[in-house]
């Protein structure tokens, strides 16, 4: 399609299904729409590469296809491949470039060119009535496999489970591509724990071909047990300018050098992240639920420590100074009822 803000193609090109993700941009020189046919006309829609350095979706939906290669597609696959020009760097994205999961419809930078294509490709969906959407992502710090959903709606839970028992229920951050997709399908984040492991890879596989399988999602809530149900409340970020270490160098706030084995953790009131270099620092702490409210004061500082001020379960902590950078330190969970999940 001559007028698309993406390259669109109906096959797969020579040496795709064998291609590493930091080689794509020599086949896929630019972010790509597929759109594969398959014996059930209605399409299941998969993103991966959004983040350059975040790989084993790419890996999932090769195997994926290879599989499917003989007997051909159960369903029919809209597949979009992202951030080629990052991958090709290992980076999560280039320098002084948009994230790619942050300029879906809802975004906070309708104007970037990335918006226009994000918005060309939900509206290529949208017409084509998407059975469920799938976005494969990885994380730096150590995490669980575990699925997110904007919408506490049965078949998006279900959806979710299909991948993993722990499901995040999330409004922040804006922009992201399974938040807007979930305006027109149940549509999921599966994050795989670190990028270059084959198990998130094969358990992203499981998911893709279940995905492509099943008929129908089940519109009656899950029971409790089958299901750990969290909501992200607060995003938390080291303010701009400011130096933070990991290893015990002098820096604004010095983490815990092993904070990212926190992550999933029910951590009670006092439990330290670090410490202060510079006293009066102070964390940026976002409100996590879509509503702009006051945030809600989640660490004390006394003593020069950096400890919760309540009760938390931390998710994607990490070490990683590039992902603190471009992204956060953290997300803060609490635990939810099953009540609120509608059919």
């Amino acid at each position: 399609m001559t007028d698309a803000p993406c390259a669109v193609l109906d096959r797969l090109p020579d040496g795709f299904l064998d291609c590493p993700a930091n080689r794509l941009k020599d086949i896929l020189p630019r972010p790509t729409l597929f759109d594969l046919p398959g014996r059930d006309p209605q399409p299941l829609f998969v993103s991966t590469l959004l983040h350059g350095n975040e790989t084993s979706g790419l890996v999932a939906v090769q195997e994926a296809l290879r599989r499917h290669a003989a007997r051909g597609l159960g369903r029919s696959l809209i597949l979009f491949i992202g951030n080629v020009e990052a991958a090709a760097e290992n980076l999560r994205t280039l320098p002084g470039q948009r994230d790619f999961n942050r300029v879906w419809p809802g975004t906070a930078f309708p104007d970037d060119p990335l918006a226009h294509m994000s918005r060309w490709i939900y509206d290529y969906v949208r017409k084509r009535n998407p059975f469920a959407a799938v976005d494969i992502h990885n994380n730096t710090g150590f995490n669980p496999h575990y699925s997110c959903i904007s919408k506490l709606d049965a078949k998006y839970v279900a959806l979710a489970q299909l991948f993993s028992r722990i499901v995040v229920h999330f409004q922040r951050p804006r922009g992201t591509c399974a938040a807007a997709l979930a305006e027109i399908c149940p549509a999921i984040t599966v994050e795989c724990g670190k990028s270059g492991l084959d198990a998130g890879a094969t358990h992203a596989v499981q998911l893709l071909e279940a995905c492509l399988s099943i008929a129908q999602l089940p519109d009656h809530p899950p029971a409790a047990h089958d299901v750990e149900l969290l909501r992200t409340c607060a995003i938390v970020k080291p303010p701009a300018g400011a130096s933070f270490s990991f290893d015990g160098t002098p820096a604004d706030f010095v983490f815990r050098p092993d904070i990212d084995h926190l992550n999933f953790s029910e951590l009670d009131a006092g439990a330290s992240f670090g410490a202060l270099g510079d006293e009066d620092a102070r964390l940026e702490v976002l409100p996590g639920d879509g509503f702009d409210l006051p945030p809600v004061n989640y660490f004390d500082y006394a003593g020069g420590e950096i400890r919760l001020a309540r009760p938390a379960i931390p998710a994607m902590l990490t070490v990683d100074r590039r992902a603190v950078q471009q992204d956060c330190l953290c997300y803060l969970m609490h635990r939810i009822g099953m009540d609120g999940v509608g059919k």
